[in-house]
């Protein structure tokens, strides 16, 4: 009895199952519904008032305040990629300039590796998988606060990742002093005017049609992103572990770094990726050496979204933007990953920290509210 009915509740689920086919045009569509929530974002904020603006963001041309303001919004957000489109489309609509907005670029790949180590203090009962799982969590976070404190000083003394950025976006799309004829703009113009046309036969006008607009904008970037994530999940999920322990196999941390990459731009999360390891890690599968260059890789692919984003708004200054979050990352592989002593520091620092944790599980819960929580949230109120 029990089998035939187990039988006829995955006939059941079998039936009900969405084909791939559909669920990749659902992608497409949800993709579009981003673009077009980032085009009302960024007119949202041309809408409103230049004072209100500016109230909103006082105090962010802070280097280190913009840092604090970038890592916060992502972990409150749980996503890079909606804080990172979000900084694109301020961009686009005037408020941030391209200075500004690089250290909040890199407040939020700092941001995003609070997802996986959270993940790992799934583990916390069990000592020698906890702290498998929390180094391989906490290897990330030491690779993007390493990057942030070479490359942000580097930043503010040379112009380095704005000045190359600046430059390619020149030579790729021509002058950044004016906007361009972006394809991607064009075919979210319709949708976006239609919002705007019906938030004016309700009465909206002003900065308070502004606020509207940003705020479906925002609402629209929110869901898309998040059954972007969910769905191809479920396309290349079966895939991913295997691909991941085969490139591993291999012995080589540029096809696992690719690989990373790659896994980061399907799923469109890095988060994803990052916290996959994390159970792999503590179970023994793999090791922290094996992990480290597929998290780098995934640093990378998660920069793609802004880059999209950014040619959706038209906005020269706001592909330099996105240009700079894909030179950072690959700036800190080269510093980091080819010379071996180099690239043992974020390994020894994340075992280190996970023999500390072990011994005092506290203190890994500490770490994480500290690290994101406190020390951003003190930033942005002592900063601004």
């Amino acid at each position: 009895m029990k089998t035939a009915a187990s039988a006829f509740s995955k006939k059941i689920s079998t039936k009900w199952e969405i084909p791939t086919l559909l669920r990749a045009l659902f992608v497409i569509a949800l993709l579009y519904l981003f673009l077009t929530g980032v085009e009302l974002l960024g007119g949202g904020f041309k809408n409103l008032g230049k004072d209100l603006v500016d109230g909103l963001f006082e105090g962010v041309s802070n280097p280190v305040g913009g840092l604090f303001v970038g890592l916060l919004a992502t972990v409150l957000v749980q996503s890079s990629s909606v804080s990172t489109s979000v900084i694109v489309g301020l961009v686009a609509a005037g408020v941030v300039n391209t200075g500004d907005a690089v250290p909040m670029i890199m407040g939020a790949n700092l941001g995003t590796t609070v997802t996986n180590t959270l993940a790992s203090l799934g583990h916390v009962r069990h000592d020698i998988e906890f702290k498998r799982a929390f180094a391989a969590a906490t290897v990330h976070d030491f690779f993007n606060i390493l990057a942030v404190i070479v490359f942000l000083p580097i930043e503010l003394i040379t112009g380095y990742l704005s000045s190359t950025a600046t430059w390619l976006t020149d030579t790729l799309i021509g002058s950044s002093g004016s906007d361009f004829k972006s394809p991607l703009k064009e075919a979210v113009k319709l949708p976006a005017k239609w919002v705007k046309e019906l938030l004016s036969s309700m009465g909206s006008h002003g900065d308070i049609k502004g606020v509207l607009m940003i705020a479906i904008g925002l609402l629209f970037i929110f869901i898309s992103l998040a059954y972007i994530t969910k769905n191809m999940r479920l396309l290349v999920a079966d895939r991913v572990e295997t691909a991941i322990n085969h490139a591993l196999g291999a012995g080589s941390g540029m096809v696992a770094i690719l690989l990373g990459a790659i896994i980061t731009i399907s799923v469109q999360s890095s988060s994803i990726t990052t916290s996959v390891l994390v159970p792999l890690a503590a179970s023994g599968v793999l090791t922290l050496q094996n992990i480290y260059p597929v998290t780098l890789g995934a640093n990378v692919g998660t920069t793609v979204t802004a880059l999209l984003a950014s040619l959706a708004t038209g906005s020269p200054a706001a592909v330099t933007v996105a240009i700079v979050h894909t030179l950072f990352n690959i700036s800190g592989i080269i510093v980091f990953y080819p010379f071996q002593k180099l690239r043992q520091i974020p390994i020894n620092l994340a075992n280190r920290i996970a023999d500390i944790a072990v011994e005092r599980r506290s203190l890994a819960l500490a770490y994480t509210l500290i690290a994101f929580v406190i020390v951003p949230l003190l930033g942005v109120l002592i900063l601004r």
